[in-house]
């Protein structure tokens, strides 16, 4: 029986993709990526963290929308496949969201989780 293998894809929203190209214009740097990349600790576990990169490593998987390129390192992605990243406006402010399908738990802020 032939098994399929999951793809492992990171998807960014047409809200989170406009708010990243709106960053890197204010930055004036049109060869920013977003990154995004899960580390040890939080209140869950793990927590993700977003910063800008100019380079990519031999590991990054590149997951692009509208322009916008978003960087995962290959065990960031292991936690983070089939994830959606959104930006959400709310009243009490805005942020970027990641709905997270390997997590079997977050904190209440949602920058942490565990699987």
């Amino acid at each position: 029986m032939n098994q399929i293998t999951p793809v492992k894809e990171v998807v960014l929203t047409e809200a989170a993709a406009k708010r990243v190209a709106q960053l890197i214009e204010a930055e004036g740097n049109p060869a920013l990526m977003l990154r995004l990349a899960v580390s040890g600790g939080g209140c869950s576990g793990f927590q993700y963290g977003f910063s800008f990169d100019d380079t990519r490593t031999d590991d990054d998987s590149v997951f692009a929308r509208d322009g916008v390129k978003l960087l995962v390192d290959s065990a960031s992605l292991d936690l983070l496949a089939g994830s959606e990243i959104d930006f959400v406006e709310e009243l009490v402010g805005a942020s970027f969201q990641v709905r997270n399908p390997n997590a079997t738990s977050s904190c209440g802020c949602g920058s942490s989780f565990s699987v």
